[in-house]
């Protein structure tokens, strides 16, 4: 399975977004401490920069970002929404907005390792695309591992859950109640411009 393993803090100033969106609260990076890059970008850099921002907050590879455009403008509404929505509704990005990971790389290497079920389903597929009524668990022989049994009882973290997901504080189980809307995706993205670059 191919992945990204670009160094998140320098990635992340390259791409001029906080690493907090990566689930990494204090990564920092030393590089270039002045800031001595190209401070004007041209208008395809600025566009090429919103769909690199999207390739690796989601942990997309090429073909698979181009296959979700491609999707997304077939389908009604407008092409970017409908993109950021897709890309949205993966797997391991939900199980990192549940606050069953701690990064989304983290969630990631978790739905691969099958440690998730949905409607009673064993899924290990990042990319499977959840839809609403979907009941998404941590399967019981993973729930005892130290990952898992940190969230659940009193001492559980709380996380901040978006509208469009259902989970329990303390709990190993979570709903998806809707689809995602454009306002329920708080990672700073562009998308117009990313239909802008594709519409050339």
């Amino acid at each position: 399975m191919a992945k990204n393993t670009q160094p998140i803090a320098k990635r992340c100033r390259a791409l001029g977004i906080s690493p907090a969106v990566m689930g990494y609260a204090k990564k920092t990076s030393n590089r270039n401490p002045g800031g001595q890059m190209r401070k004007k970008k041209s208008e395809y850099a600025t566009q090429l920069n919103e769909k690199q921002k999207v390739k690796f907050v989601y942990g997309i590879l090429e073909s698979q970002f181009r296959g979700y455009y491609e999707k997304a403008s077939r389908m009604p509404g407008q092409t970017g929404t409908n993109l950021l929505v897709l890309v949205e509704r993966r797997l391991d990005n939900v199980v990192f907005l549940l606050g069953l990971a701690q990064t989304r790389r983290d969630a990631r290497q978790l739905v691969s390792h099958n440690h998730f079920t949905i409607n009673g389903k064993r899924v290990n597929i990042p990319s499977y695309q959840v839809k609403p009524g979907d009941v998404i668990e941590v399967v019981e022989s993973s729930r005892s591992s130290a990952k898992f049994s940190k969230l659940t009882g009193e001492d559980a973290p709380v996380a901040v859950i978006p509208a469009w997901l259902d989970r329990a504080k303390g709990s190993l189980k979570a709903t998806v109640v809707r689809m995602p809307a454009r306002e329920d995706i708080t990672v700073p993205i562009e998308e117009h411009l990313i239909v802008e670059l594709y519409s050339k």
